[in-house]
């Protein structure tokens, strides 16, 4: 019977450990799709690094 209980708990911990690596993977997909929908808006980012100076003749 103490195996069994044991082998249940360590089944418990996969499972929340699963749960947990699950949550993480989809806060970050979630993250990453708001800065994607972010880029064209219309009150998003006025200018970038690239076109805030210009050459010198």
């Amino acid at each position: 019977m103490f195996a069994y209980e044991l082998h249940r708990t360590a089944h418990a911990e996969l499972v929340r450990e699963a749960a947990a690596q699950r949550l993480g993977r989809e806060a970050a997909r979630a993250a990453k799709a708001a800065r994607r929908t972010g880029r064209h808006e219309p009150e998003g980012r006025v200018s970038t690094g690239k076109d805030r100076y210009t050459t010198v003749a």
